[in-house]
């Protein structure tokens, strides 16, 4: 079958915004700043997947936790509903049914669509029985380089409702929510499991009313100490504080029936009945409701804010949050509250900045969607910022930035912002250098010993190791691309400054190559190779030499400009005999092999094959600017070579024992192929897979190469498996949601635009790939960030015009 399995109308198509119906029930979208955790929203405006708990917690749920509709006609029946749409099969599989705190018995919208334009989703509820229309959009604020602003723990809701009808509307909305400070999980039977004594607030101050929800009972340094609010500035607003504390299901019984009676809350609640029955009391909820009045044709807003404050997390990398005692006190405090107080406090910064943070969030928005890129491109990009804010990535006291690999569902996966999984992360460096900067700090600084050896999986900043002894061995790809990164980050922000503070650790790093790497002296790593398969390559490989190559030339260049000689002439001996070397002994005329005598000596070696990641160190030197580490010739041949041996366009006939991330008629790029036989018994651990961040990897090199069409059969492939019925098309997955390995997915922004920056010259250009007549993009330094466009006038002559929307 061809491998070009898309037309060029397909491949090219310009941006149109997906909508995803109910039945994409896989699709959520996250809410929430960087390093704040998240909730979710799903295809059927429902929130799902409360994860603001210093840990992911896929599936956890915030019972009786939603929004309501109440709408009323003179001379006619009053309606109320859930704002979702209804829920999908297949149905709870539990032997209870449906918990009363699901509230899946209530009437919701017929059907809904949702579509997002990062960070804003929108849902949009049908329903021809009611006289209104409805959409909701949510969003938290996200400026690029404005890291702090980027991180509020909380969340903007809004409901534009219209009357369809030839009829004035009174209209009320309500949001209900329950108090889980100090949440440990969700039980079987539907409730959760608490510690602490919970309450909940009425508030009213400066116009802004709402109720804020906090726990007694819990040291303020305690893991599980916090709060949340549920708040608004809109006028003729009720409360009711706490739900009716009867047995059983008595709250939402008195909730709903006093929200349907005239979508009004009665703070005062009547008692009903004696207190003689037992049953399951709910924990503390609370509500407020807002209430309009809307002529015919007339849209209005109705605008909440719900903002969380869990202020500690474990002082080292905790597996499970939610297995620490409620009174543990080895804890130290997340970035976001040295920013705010507490929840209430949150909520008043996002209220009164709301006009500069959403108006700087859409011009970001509108910048990075009006780029003249395929959809699926667009996609690709946007869709993958959601690692940068998800559970896989958090801030500590200080600014320092942190992170997993990925997310499992309730816990992170593989500790330490692993170097050789992160080397492939693009879009963090781009948007947010500063941070980016803080992890080389980290890497660098803390990390690498005198002797050069850096470990690849932090631990210093907690001042503690990981419980299971994970270093096993320095990863020679994960430390030799942190130079490269370091380089980027230099370019990227024109910070000597930054550079000089970590360059005396960057160059042990460096020189640690020639010692520990190189058994023979030729400039050509051969010893035992730890690397993101998370096994040990021996033998020489281009893996690891083109990032040794690529790293030679960054160390080469920042020698030079500091003025030290020797170690410039030094980097720049190795780079020219090492290269010539590697290429004389592992190039097998179309692409580059692992040379070992006997492949199968060692369990997990790759020898002839055609493995993807073989030219990851030159994706990496394009990328920064460093140009070409290995022979232009051999790299056009080789990276070539990779999709014609390595793309499938269907996995159907395809054998593979590991993990799977791509099957049946689906489309991918594997790891390894042997197209030339020689495939070892046991080739390395993760051959036979797909992952997406190395799928935007190579299609990010072949764009530099010139494989435009290539490139983007990959990308469409990728998206296609990420379609909201089989994936969530916010979450690429490996070992984990939100991988951080998808981050990749920004050089292809960099390299179809031909976008290049030099900020220690104040110097940036675009040569774009693509729609050279009429071409814009989103462009990003570390001082500012705006768009290009590019435009071929009446007499043929090439106009371009730079934009600045924001500057540091």
């Amino acid at each position: 079958m061809d491998k070009l399995i898309y037309s060029n109308d397909v491949l090219y198509a310009p941006y149109e915004k997906k909508k995803y119906t109910e039945k994409h029930t896989q699709a959520a979208f996250l809410l929430g700043g960087i390093g704040t955790g998240n909730i979710s929203v799903g295809a059927r405006g429902e929130f799902r997947d409360w994860e603001i708990y210093n840990s992911p917690g896929k599936g956890n749920t915030s019972n009786y936790t939603f929004f309501s509709i109440w709408t009323k006609e003179e001379g006619k029946e009053k309606k109320a509903k859930v704002l979702e749409s209804k829920l999908q099969p297949p149905y709870l599989n539990m032997s209870i049914g449906y918990s009363a705190e699901k509230c899946a018995g209530l009437p919701r919208f017929e059907s809904s669509k949702m579509s997002s334009e990062y960070p804003f989703v929108t849902v949009e509820l049908e329903d021809d029985s009611m006289p209104v229309e409805v959409t909701m959009e949510a969003f938290t604020p996200f400026i690029p380089l404005n890291a702090d602003d980027s991180g509020i723990p909380g969340t903007v809701i809004r409901y534009k409702v219209k009357n369809t009808s030839d009829q004035p509307q009174e209209v009320a909305i309500a949001g209900s929510l329950t108090n889980s400070v100090g949440f440990v999980r969700n039980s079987i039977w539907g409730f959760t499991d608490v510690v602490g004594e919970t309450y909940n607030e009425k508030r009213d101050n400066d116009g802004i009313k709402g109720i804020f929800m906090g726990c007694n009972k819990l040291k303020e340094s305690s893991v599980k100490y916090g709060n949340l609010s549920l708040m608004t500035n809109e006028e003729n607003v009720s409360m009711k504080p706490n739900w009716y504390n009867g047995a059983w299901w008595d709250g939402i019984h008195e909730y709903w029936d006093d929200f349907s009676e005239d979508g009004e809350l009665n703070e005062e609640i009547e008692k009903i009945g004696l207190e003689s029955q037992k049953g399951h009391k709910t924990h503390k909820v609370g509500a407020l409701s807002v209430k309009k009045h809307i002529q015919p044709k007339e849209e209005k807003i109705f605008e909440f804010i719900l903002t969380w404050f869990m202020p500690n997390r474990p002082n080292e990398w905790s597996v499970d949050v939610y297995d620490y005692n409620s009174d543990e006190e080895n804890t130290m405090k997340n970035h976001y509250a040295s920013q705010f107080t507490d929840s209430w406090n949150a909520g008043e910064y996002l209220i009164k900045n709301m006009d500069r943070l959403e108006c700087e969030s859409r011009k970001f928005t509108e910048a990075l969607y009006s780029t003249t890129l395929p959809s699926h491109v667009i996609e690709a990009i946007a869709n993958n910022i959601t690692v940068i804010r998800s559970t896989t990535c958090f801030r500590i006291e200080g600014g320092h930035f942190m992170a997993w690999e990925g997310s499992h569902d309730q816990f992170g996966s593989c500790h330490g912002t692993c170097t050789h999984v992160w080397n492939y992360a693009q879009t963090l460096a781009f948007l947010f250098p500063t941070l980016e900067q803080s992890a080389r700090n980290t890497e660098f600084n803390l990390e690498t010993d005198e002797n050069g050896r850096m470990n690849f999986r932090t631990d210093k900043l907690f001042g503690k190791p990981f419980p299971w002894d994970f270093q096993v061995h320095p990863a020679a790809d994960g430390q030799l691309g942190t130079v490269i990164r370091l380089y980027r980050e230099w370019k990227l922000s024109g910070d000597d400054e930054f550079l000089r503070s970590v360059w005396e650790k960057a160059k042990k790093a460096l020189d640690y190559a020639f010692v520990h790497w190189d058994q023979d002296g030729d400039y050509v790593l051969d010893s035992q190779q730890h690397n993101t398969y998370d096994i040990e390559f021996y033998g020489p490989n281009a893996l690891v030499n083109s990032m040794f190559y690529g790293a030679l030339k960054a160390g080469s260049e920042i020698a030079r400009y500091f003025g030290d000689t020797d170690n410039a002439k030094k980097y720049q001996k190795a780079f020219e005999e090492g290269n010539l070397r590697m290429n004389s002994i592992l190039w097998d005329e179309e692409y580059y092999v692992q040379q070992i005598e006997d492949v199968n000596q060692y369990k997990y070696q790759y020898g002839k094959g055609c493995l993807s990641d073989q030219l990851f160190g030159q994706t990496l030197a394009h990328v920064a600017g460093l140009g070409y580490v290995l022979p232009r010739e051999h790299v056009k041949k080789a990276v070539k070579s990779i999709f014609d041996y390595n793309f499938k366009s269907s996995m159907e006939d395809h054998v593979n024992v590991q993990r799977t991330y791509a099957l049946n008629d689906e489309a991918g790029l594997l790891l390894c192929t042997w197209p030339k036989g020689g495939r070892p018994k046991l080739p390395f651990v993760y051959s036979d897979e797909v992952w997406s961040g190395i799928e935007y990897q190579v299609a990010t090199h072949l764009i530099y190469e010139g494989y435009i069409d290539e490139a983007l059969t990959i990308t469409k492939a990728c998206r296609d498996r990420y379609d909201g019925i089989k994936r969530n098309p916010w979450s690429d997955i490996e070992c984990g949601h939100h991988y951080a390995r998808s981050l990749a997915s920004w050089g292809l922004l960099i390299a179809l635009s031909g976008f290049t920056y030099d900020m220690t010259k104040d110097e940036m250009d675009f040569a774009p790939k693509i729609n050279q007549d009429n071409f814009k993009t989103f462009w990003s330094t570390g001082k500012a960030w705006g768009t290009y466009t590019q435009t071929v006038n009446e007499q043929g002559e090439i106009e371009k015009e730079i934009q600045t929307l924001y500057t540091k």
